[in-house]
């Protein structure tokens, strides 16, 4: 097989249109998350949640939150998985993940402890459901062990234990709690599971789609792979050691390029070595740093203008006061005018979005 030879524009160029983060911007919420395969969830709302943060950078102000709820509480287009939103139609690719959940020996032995909990649980859900976490009684007869947050909290360990296996699923919110109620009457009925190996492959392959150019092998990360196996075609990237996979139908075209700023968690950035190798960009989350060990701030937004990693941006959402307040601009390297115009039009539609009054 052919190794292609991509400098470290091309293969910036091919990173950024496969993310939709290009002019051409797409058309809706599902073309976007189809596309990209997920959206991660997180509760950090310091500008807003990072899926709606996401699709707005995508689809601007075509998108609201509001069609997020639509898509996964009314629609079913979308369905919510272990901290993702991801496509219904790609249920298929997971229901032989979750056949074989929990993966790991711990929480297998401390589900078969608690085999009348979870026949409790599926009963009171398949005779009440929906229903919030905090709605259903602990009946457990082993407490879940951890030196973490969630010692103790039976109930929404055996919730996750169950989503992970298909047998509870999502279906709505209230404000930010979840209502959970049996997969079936969440999931549509009859999607058959492709099974495991395939399915990885599958998963293998539409991820590259959504990144353009990755590892075959990388270090782990939290929520969601940044590999991609033997998916696509091997690469070589300019000044940068190691085979690469690129998705050959992202080669050769021709590119167009837009300011835009990022969720902490978007994909773009969110393996911290692939955007060194690519975009010389050092970027750490720093929310969980005290104060005056931080460097850009609590919740800095990546900014993104063409091809290049070009800075942070220090801003927070005070919706007590109805302002969106910029703290600081970080350079990585110096802006032209047009780049710092760029970024401020960037700002001021972000706060336009927030409903919010931008203030510098």
């Amino acid at each position: 097989m052919t190794v292609h030879h991509l400098s470290r524009a091309e293969a910036r160029r091919i990173a950024v249109t496969a993310q939709l983060l290009d002019a051409a911007r797409p058309e809706a919420l599902l073309d976007v998350v189809t596309h990209l395969t997920m959206l991660q969830l997180d509760p950090t709302a310091a500008v807003a949640p990072s899926a709606d943060l996401v699709a707005w950078t995508r689809l601007g102000d075509r998108y609201a939150p509001a069609h997020l709820a639509q898509a996964l509480d009314r629609d079913r287009t979308l369905f919510e998985y272990r901290a993702t939103v991801r496509p219904m139609t790609d249920l298929r690719l997971y229901l032989a993940q979750m056949e074989r959940a929990p993966a790991h020996a711990a929480a297998r032995t401390w589900l078969e402890a608690n085999a009348a909990f979870r026949l409790d649980l599926l009963a009171r859900l398949r005779d009440h459901g929906p229903l919030l976490s905090r709605d259903l009684p602990d009946t457990s007869a082993v407490a879940w062990p951890s030196s973490g947050w969630t010692n103790n909290r039976n109930v929404t360990q055996m919730l996750e234990v169950l989503a992970a296996r298909g047998e509870v699923a999502v279906a709505g919110r209230e404000g930010r709690q979840r209502l959970w109620d049996l997969a079936e009457r969440v999931f549509p009925a009859g999607v058959v599971p492709v099974p495991y190996d395939d399915a990885v492959r599958e998963r293998d392959a539409r991820r590259l789609r959504a990144l353009g150019v990755a590892r075959a092998a990388t270090t782990a990360q939290p929520v969601e792979r940044a590999d991609v196996g033997e998916a696509g075609e091997p690469a070589v990237v300019e000044a940068s050691a190691g085979e690469w996979r690129v998705d050959p139908g992202a080669l050769d075209r021709p590119f167009a390029g837009r300011t835009a700023l990022l969720s902490p968690f978007d994909r773009l950035v969110h393996d911290r070595q692939r955007a060194r190798e690519l975009f010389d960009f050092d970027y750490t989350l720093e929310m969980y740093k005290p104060t005056d060990q931080r460097r850009w701030g609590y919740f800095a937004l990546p900014v993104l203008h063409d091809d290049r990693l070009v800075g942070k941006v220090d801003a927070a959402a005070d919706r007590k006061t109805g302002r969106f307040v910029v703290h600081a601009v970080h350079e990585d390297v110096p802006f032209t005018p047009a780049m710092a115009d760029d970024v401020d039009a960037e700002l001021e539609a972000l706060a336009g979005w927030l409903g919010l009054e931008l203030q510098r």
